[in-house]
């Protein structure tokens, strides 16, 4: 059945790409974005199309439409070089953002999801992490803008679902790459491909030896329809990402094996707690959301996304 569905954060690489899956699925779509972090780029071929809507609107502000079935919450700065350039800024699209949005789905009586991250577990004590895990975050570090106001919007959607019935999804997304990244977003997927095609120094953070767990846009896509679709009294917390852990050593051998380039590699200070390992467990999401898994490997991923890169630098 056609729905009605609302993404904000749309024009973001996350959200692009997940406007394209709800379309394909003939659904009508609703983006919203205020071009902060998002990019006009990622959706302009959709513009033609009369399912997809596009509104520039900061969700900090409320926001009134009407006859929605489905409320995708994606808006937010989402890699450190964006939500450490104006901290306070984050911390509202996190929190007024997520209460605009919950005021938003309790008068369309509309399910909403709420994307949140694996940062709320920090500098991660556990490994691999699990969802009843609480985290280790500094509240007063370079980062909390990002990790406290993810905790804090995932409090508020379960208040809403106690207090006022809210029909809820929380996902905890790993690291993702793909087509439609910003290729100055400063990820480290996206940093080290730029890097080699553009011949510059590979600029690794820390000893490389820190680890991460990266997942392919596409399987991401397919976790988060499975979420939205899953039984009504399952409401997350769940990880979604790729249990399959690198460090970034190897994930920058590997872009160098697939780019013939010059570049030289230059270790460079770990910022301020960035966690040293990342990895989640998925084994909540592989019960419940019908044997979900990533299935595309790193090199296959990277690969597909080497080739977005060269289209567009």
């Amino acid at each position: 059945m056609k729905k009605r569905i609302l993404v904000t954060g749309g024009a973001g690489f996350i959200g692009a790409n997940l406007v394209r899956r709800l379309l394909s699925e003939e659904n009508h779509v609703i983006c919203v974005d205020n071009l902060y972090t998002g990019r006009m780029e990622n959706i302009e071929e959709l513009l033609s199309n009369p399912e997809f809507e596009f509104i520039n609107h900061n969700i900090i502000e409320p926001l009134y439409i009407d006859n929605l079935d489905e409320i995708y919450n994606l808006a937010c700065p989402a890699s450190p070089p964006h939500y450490q350039k104006s901290p306070t800024y984050t911390t509202k699209t996190c929190i007024l953002g997520i209460l605009n949005m919950l005021e938003l789905a309790n008068k369309n009586h509309a399910t909403i999801m709420q994307f949140s991250t694996s940062e709320v577990y920090g500098s991660p004590l556990v490994h691999p992490q699990v969802e009843t895990y609480r985290g280790n975050v500094n509240p007063i570090g370079i980062r909390a803008c990002y990790d406290e106001g993810k905790r804090c919007a995932e409090t508020l959607c379960f208040d809403y679902n106690r207090e006022f019935g809210t029909q809820i999804k929380v996902i905890r997304i790993f690291n993702t790459y793909g087509p439609m990244m910003d290729p100055k977003d400063g990820r480290v997927v996206s940093n080290l491909i730029i890097q080699a095609l553009k011949g510059e120094d590979i600029t690794l953070y820390g000893d490389g030896t820190q680890t991460r767990s990266f997942c392919y846009v596409d399987d991401l896509v397919e976790g988060i329809i499975r979420m939205m679709n899953s039984t009504q009294d399952f409401l997350g917390p769940v990880n979604l990402g790729n249990p399959q852990e690198f460090t970034i050593n190897e994930l920058k051998d590997l872009i160098l094996e697939m780019i013939d380039t010059n570049s030289k590699v230059v270790y460079k200070d770990l910022p301020k707690d960035d966690p040293l390992q990342r990895k989640p467990d998925i084994t909540i999401a592989k019960k419940v959301l019908n044997g979900w898994e990533p299935k595309i490997p790193l090199r296959e991923g990277l690969k597909k996304t080497i080739e977005y890169f060269k289209g567009i630098i």
